[in-house]
C-alpha cells in the first residue's frame, strides 16, 4: 500500500452517505472543477505506529489538493512539527506532489468530506465513523493516536466503542484505551494559533511525547 493509495476502507469518490456534504461537494465541483472535491483518503506510512486523527478536510486545503492538511495554514504547523520529530521526510511544499513522505505515522480524518464552515454534524460524524473504524483495522501496527481537537477525540472513542465520558478531552491529556494510547492536543488551526490557545511549542510537546511513546513500544 503506497502512501496515497485509495484502498477499500476509503469511501468512493461520489460517496452518497451524507446529503448535506454531497450538496456542498457538488457546489464546490461546479465552482472549482480543477480541485479534488471528493472524500480525502488517509495519507502516511502503511506500517505506522502513530495515527493522527484530524477533523475533516479544509475547503481550500485538503478538499482542493486531495491530501490531508495540504494547502492550508494548519498543514504548515502540522508538517513542520512532524519533520522536526522525524515523523516525515522531504519538504512540505503545500501540494500533493511535493515529495513529502510520512515516517511511522498516518493521517486520518474523522470525516472524509469537507463540511460547510468546517463543522460536520453529529450525524455526519457517526455516518463516516465506519471509515475510521476500518482505517484502524487497516493499520495494525498503530498503537498511538494523536487526536487533533475534541471532536476528533470523541470520534476515535466512537470508533473504539468507548464512552466519551470515560476519557475526557483536554490538551496534553494522555489516555490508555485498550491497545491504544491517545494523546490529546488542540487542533492546529489558524484560529487556535492566532488566539494563542495553541502555540507551536505546546503542539510540539504533544507530538514529541507521542513519538517517544510509540518508539518505546518497539
Amino acid at each position: 500500500m503506497s502512501q496515497r493509495q485509495v484502498s477499500s476502507f476509503e469511501p468512493p469518490r461520489d460517496c452518497p452517505r451524507c446529503p448535506r456534504l454531497v450538496a456542498f461537494r457538488e457546489a464546490a465541483r461546479a465552482a472549482h472543477p480543477d480541485w479534488h472535491n471528493a472524500p480525502v483518503a488517509n495519507f502516511g506510512d502503511p506500517d505506522a505506529r502513530i495515527m493522527i486523527a484530524g477533523l475533516a478536510p479544509g475547503l481550500r486545503g485538503a478538499n482542493r489538493t486531495g491530501r490531508p492538511f495540504t494547502g492550508d495554514y494548519a498543514g504548515v504547523l502540522l508538517y513542520e512539527t512532524l519533520l522536526r520529530f522525524g515523523l516525515a521526510e522531504g519538504t512540505y511544499g503545500e501540494r500533493p506532489d511535493d515529495g513529502l513522505r510520512l515516517r511511522d505515522c498516518v493521517i486520518s480524518n474523522s470525516v472524509r468530506c469537507v463540511p460547510p464552515e468546517n463543522k460536520p454534524t453529529p450525524l455526519e460524524i457517526r455516518t463516516c465513523n465506519r471509515f475510521q473504524q476500518a482505517s484502524l483495522a487497516a493499520y495494525p501496527n498503530v498503537r498511538v493516536i494523536i487526536t487533533l481537537g475534541r471532536i476528533a477525540h470523541d470520534a476515535v472513542l466512537m470508533s473504539l466503542g468507548e464512552k466519551k465520558s470515560a476519557y475526557k478531552f483536554a490538551h496534553g491529556a494522555v489516555h490508555d484505551v485498550g491497545r491504544y494510547t491517545l494523546f490529546n492536543t488542540y487542533h492546529c488551526s489558524r484560529y487556535n494559533t492566532q488566539t494563542n490557545r495553541l502555540t507551536a511549542e505546546m503542539f510540539a510537546a504533544v507530538i514529541g511525547a507521542a513519538a517517544e511513546r510509540a518508539r518505546s513500544m518497539g
